[in-house]
């Protein structure tokens, strides 16, 4: 059997090899290391991938986040919702610009913001809401639309974890995550569905002006050289990595199925196992169930496998998991209320019950495009040995 790989980067580089040391080669030959043509036409090919206006590629994810709160102008104290179950980078841009985040709870079954806690965090001072498409399944976007346009407030999808996945509405339209609320952020980190070889994000909209704000702050607030019209940044994809993510993106659907037959072997394999409770597919208006991935409307993208293991101790588990040479991760052991710099008094240990009960539970097990049966039934046989000893 292979080493199993929390991910595989090596083998899903064997496939594309060719292309991938060919556009490097052309970029270092050409010599147009920042904002060369491979950035501009890997722009063009993302807004047809995801049916967008448009994508302004920066330096990474984090970046991209904190670019979009930027370029919609708020201000310092005004209010930004999202979720307590995330990683901290979702809410340390709200900090770091001086907003005020506001941490809610999440949904049990698909570890999603819950848009009841959304509506009941909601005050004067509400700007904006974050939702986060953790995992890769999209969050209950119609839910959360509704609530936005009833109060008037900005949504910033942060699609770091989810893109190529998409939502399904009741009246049957699709769209793909990241392409709904008013401007979304993505990721380019490696390990991702669609990773570079380094650093890389995205930020994406369909607002004519928005878009031309943000193309600003990713470049100094230059529009014409030394003609600095907004405060910016510096933040721009390098051309080398937008050539990886050119080679990568015909790929994203097949990576993604990929993933998606991955979690049907781990499903399968985990059924019927009283101690382990599999991820469920909500499906977003889909006839789908916990046992039911659903390519119809491919609202759920694997960038992690996470299940829950009640009455185990999941801690042990882990050790057990690495002891016999499985990488594993808890995706996240500590929430953001009760990390020290994001402790705030108003926050009540009541308001989160199902973040406090995810990190005592939730393990990933290895993911990605290049897993094959051979390991997934030797990590499914350790987990449920472990589980019911």
């Amino acid at each position: 059997m292979r080493k199993i790989q929390m991910v595989d980067l090596k083998g899903q580089y064997e496939h594309i090899k060719e292309r991938i040391d060919t556009s490097i080669s052309e970029v270092i030959n050409a010599t147009a290391f920042i904002n060369g043509p491979e950035v501009h036409s890997l722009q063009k090919e993302l807004e047809e991938y995801l049916d967008i206006k448009h994508v302004i590629p920066c330096a990474n994810g984090t970046d991209a986040l904190q670019i979009a709160m930027m370029g919609l102008g708020l201000k310092p104290g005004d209010e930004v919702i999202t979720a307590d179950f995330t990683f901290a980078a979702t809410v340390e841009v709200i900090a770091l610009l001086k907003l005020t985040p506001v941490l809610v709870d999440v949904e049990l079954d698909s570890f999603n913001i819950n848009p009841d806690a959304i509506r009941k965090a909601i005050t004067p001072n509400t700007k904006a809401i974050v939702p986060v498409h953790l995992f890769g399944q999209a969050a209950n976007m119609a839910a959360i639309m509704e609530i936005a346009n009833e109060h008037g407030l900005y949504v910033i999808e942060d699609n770091a974890q989810g893109i190529g996945a998409s939502y399904k509405f009741a009246d049957g339209k699709g769209a793909k995550t990241g392409t709904i609320g008013h401007v979304s952020s993505t990721s380019f980190f490696p390990s991702k569905n669609l990773g570079c070889y380094g650093d890389g994000g995205a930020i994406f909209t369909n607002d004519d002006d928005l878009a031309h704000t943000i193309r600003g702050i990713v470049n100094h607030g230059m529009y014409k050289r030394y003609h600095h019209d907004v405060v910016g940044v510096n933040s721009r994809l390098d051309s080398i990595q937008a050539a990886v993510l050119r080679a990568k993106l015909p790929h994203l659907d097949q990576y993604n199925n990929a993933r998606r037959e991955a979690a049907r072997k781990y499903n399968e394999a985990f059924k019927g196992v009283d101690r382990i409770i599999i991820p469920k597919v909500k499906g977003n208006n889909c006839e789908t169930n916990e046992t039911i991935i659903c390519d119809t409307c491919n609202c759920h993208v694997f960038h992690q496998y996470t299940l829950r293991v009640v009455n185990t101790n999941r801690d042990a588990l882990v050790k057990h998991l690495n002891a016999q040479g499985i990488p594993c991760g808890v995706y996240y052991p500590i929430p953001l209320h009760k990390q020290k710099a994001y402790m705030d008094a108003r926050y009540d240990e009541a308001d989160f019950p199902i973040t406090n009960q995810l990190i005592k539970e939730v393990i990933s097990l290895p993911m990605h495009t290049e897993l094959d049966t051979e390991q997934i039934d030797f990590i499914t046989k350790t987990v449920i040995d472990f589980v019911i000893q």
